[in-house]
């Protein structure tokens, strides 16, 4: 189970993954709970990116859903 911490490693996933997002998108998801995420030892915020590489698969479905 590969993890990487903080808002800005996941941006730079993200784009690897052709999912570009903006810091400010990720932290409004954070807020809504619609990104899978953990937050430990206070302001430490990790994502496990197999459960990022799910939710990412997810949005593509509803998006292919909606157009």
């Amino acid at each position: 189970m590969k993890k990487v911490q903080g808002v800005k490693s996941l941006l730079r996933y993200l784009e690897a993954a052709d999912y570009p997002m903006t810091e400010e998108r990720v932290q409004e998801y954070m807020a809504q709970r619609k990104i899978p995420h953990n937050q430990s030892y206070g302001d430490t915020i990790f994502f496990d990116l197999s459960h990022i590489d799910w939710w990412i698969a997810e949005q593509r479905k509803l998006e292919n859903k909606n157009n």
